[in-house]
C-alpha cells in the first residue's frame, strides 16, 4: 500500500511538472540507489520531515535538522533546526536562502531561485521558535553560530544537490547571507543580499538623520513629522486610548518597562517605517493638517504604519532573538528629532536591551561588525548587494574595497525595503541578472553573447513569487 501510494505521489508530481514550463529531468540516484528525492532527503543523518505539500512543478518538504547547539563543542547538546526544501531538479543549480527569522511553511521562491529556476533550501535561523535549544543558552546564539548551522546544512544537502549553490536573503537575511560568505567563503558560487544593513560602528549613525533630511519630497517629510510630533503633544488622551485598546486585547508591557515607553516607541518608529514599507505615493494618506485631524486620524495613521500592538510584551516576544543580536552584535540605529521639542520626547530611540527580557544578559561586542566590513571589502568574490533608494536601512549599506572582486552594490530608484533586481534600473537589472547566471552555471548562449538580453530562466508564478514581507519595525532589519 506503501509502495502504491508513493507511486501515485510520484505520478501526480510529474504530470503537474510536465504541465509546466522547464520540467524537470529524472533524478540521480543516490549511493543506495533510490531515486525519490524524499527518500534521499530523509537518508541524511540527521534529517526528518515534518511534512510534504504539493505544488506543481515541484516537490516542497518541511523538514528537521539536527544541530548542534555549539559547533565548537557539537557533544554539548542539540536542537531541532526547521528548514524547508523546494525541490525542482537535482540538475539544476540551488539557492539557500533565509529571512534570518523564521521560516515561511508555505512555498515560497526567492527571485535568484527565479532567476536561476533551480531548487530552494531555506533554513529558520537559530533561536526562533521552534528552532529554538532547551533549555536556551543564548550565549550560543551569534553570527558564527548560525553560519555553522547553514554549513553543516549545505554539506548535508550537497551531496544530492550537486551542482552550483547561490545565497541569498532580504534585510537581516542579507545580513546572513554575507557573513555566511565570510566565514564560509568556499561554500557558496555566489551570493545575492537584498538591503543588507552594515552598522560598523554602532555608536555613530549620522548617516539615518541625512537620509531623514532629504528622503522623498519636502512635502511628504512635512507631512510625517508633524504627525509624528501631533501624537507626543497628544500624548495623553492618545495614551488613554492605548491603555484601553491593551486592556480589551490582554497586552502587557513588562519587558519594555511601562505603557508609556512603548507608546513613544511606537510613535517614534512611524516616519521610519513609512519610509521602510511605503512609496511617495503613499503621502497622500498621510494627514495633511495633523495640528486639525481628530485623536482618532492621528492614533490610526500611526497605528497603521507603526502598531500599537508590537511594543507590547505579546509583539516583542517573537522578536527576542532579534533585539538580542542586535544588542551582542549586528547594532542598531538611533536617530534625532529635531522637528520635535525636547519636552516631548522622554525616552528617544531605545536600545535593543529595552526589549529582551532581563533574566537574558546582553554584553555588546563592537569588533564584530567592523571585522565582517573589513572582509567584505578586501575579500568579496561574486557577490551583489542591492539597496531601495528610499530605505532607511540603506542608510548604512555594503561597500566594497579595491580587494572585491566581480561583486556589485546596486540601488533600485524610488524603491523601498521591498527592493530586488527587478527594480533597477535596465541596464543595472540585465547586469545582476547575467551574473547570477553566470554564478549559478546556467547562463544561455544568448546571455553569453549579449548580457543585455539576460531575463529569469522561469516564468513569473503568482502564488510561489508572492513575497509576504512582514512588517517589520524600525529596529529590526
Amino acid at each position: 500500500m506503501r509502495k502504491a501510494l508513493r507511486w501515485l505521489l510520484a505520478l501526480t508530481v510529474l504530470i503537474g511538472t510536465l504541465s509546466t514550463a522547464g520540467a524537470a529531468t529524472a533524478a540521480e540516484p543516490d549511493a543506495t540507489g533510490s531515486t525519490d528525492i524524499k527518500e534521499r532527503l530523509l537518508s541524511v543523518p540527521g534529517m526528518s520531515l515534518v511534512e510534504e505539500k504539493p505544488y506543481p512543478g515541484y516537490r516542497f518538504f518541511v523538514l528537521n535538522y539536527t544541530q548542534p547547539v555549539d559547533h565548537r563543542s557539537p557533544a554539548e547538546g542539540t536542537f531541532q533546526q526547521r528548514i524547508t526544501v523546494l525541490h525542482k531538479d537535482t540538475a539544476r543549480p540551488t539557492v539557500f536562502h533565509t529571512s534570518g527569522y523564521s521560516v515561511s511553511t508555505t512555498p515560497r521562491r526567492s527571485e535568484p531561485t527565479q532567476i536561476v529556476d533551480g531548487n530552494q533550501v531555506s533554513m529558520e535561523y537559530r533561536f526562533f521558535t521552534p528552532s529554538r535549544p532547551e533549555p536556551a543558552d543564548w550565549s550560543k546564539l551569534d553570527i558564527w553560530q548560525a553560519a555553522s548551522d547553514q554549513h553543516r546544512i549545505f554539506k548535508a544537502l550537497k551531496k544530492i544537490y550537486t551542482q552550483n549553490w547561490i545565497s541569498t536573503g532580504g534585510s537581516k537575511g542579507g545580513m546572513t547571507a554575507t557573513y555566511y560568505e565570510r566565514f564560509y567563503p568556499r561554500d557558496m558560487d555566489g551570493v545575492v543580499a537584498y538591503v543588507a544593513p552594515n552598522d560598523v560602528v554602532n555608536k555613530e549613525d549620522s548617516a539615518y538623520d541625512r537620509f531623514f533630511a532629504t528622503v522623498g519630497t519636502k512635502e511628504c517629510r512635512d507631512r510625517l513629522n508633524a504627525v509624528q510630533r501631533e501624537a507626543l503633544v497628544r500624548r495623553e488622551p492618545l495614551e488613554k486610548k492605548y491603555e484601553a485598546y491593551a486592556a480589551e486585547n490582554g497586552y502587557t508591557f513588562d519587558t519594555i518597562g511601562s505603557l508609556d515607553r512603548a507608546f513613544e516607541a511606537v510613535v517614534l518608529d512611524y516616519v521610519w517605517g513609512f519610509w521602510q514599507y511605503s512609496t511617495l505615493k503613499d503621502c497622500e494618506q498621510i494627514p495633511a493638517d495633523a495640528k486639525n485631524a481628530t485623536d482618532d486620524e492621528i492614533w490610526t495613521s500611526i497605528d497603521t504604519i507603526s502598531g500599537f500592538s508590537f511594543y507590547t510584551d505579546q509583539g516583542l516576544s517573537p522578536y527576542t532573538p532579534y533585539y538580542y543580536q542586535a544588542g551582542t552584535q549586528l547594532g542598531a540605529p538611533t536617530i534625532r528629532f529635531p522637528h520635535i521639542e525636547k519636552q516631548y520626547v522622554r525616552y528617544g530611540y531605545q536600545p535593543p536591551r529595552h526589549f529582551v527580557p532581563r533574566s537574558i544578559p546582553m554584553r555588546f561586542e563592537p569588533w564584530v561588525m567592523r571585522d565582517v566590513d573589513r572582509w567584505v571589502r578586501d575579500n568579496a568574490r561574486q557577490m551583489l548587494f542591492v539597496y531601495g533608494e528610499n530605505d532607511p536601512w540603506g542608510a548604512e549599506p555594503f561597500r566594497l574595497g579595491r580587494g572585491a572582486r566581480d561583486s556589485y552594490v546596486l540601488t533600485a530608484p524610488g524603491m523601498n525595503h521591498g527592493a530586488n533586481v527587478a527594480g533597477l534600473v535596465p541596464e543595472e537589472k540585465a547586469l545582476a541578472t547575467a551574473r547570477i547566471l553566470d554564478w549559478a552555471d546556467v547562463t544561455p548562449s544568448t546571455v553569453r553573447e549579449n548580457p543585455a538580453a539576460a531575463r529569469p530562466l522561469a516564468g513569473f508564478d503568482a502564488k510561489l513569487d508572492r513575497q509576504d514581507v512582514e512588517k517589520e519595525r524600525v529596529l529590526r532589519p
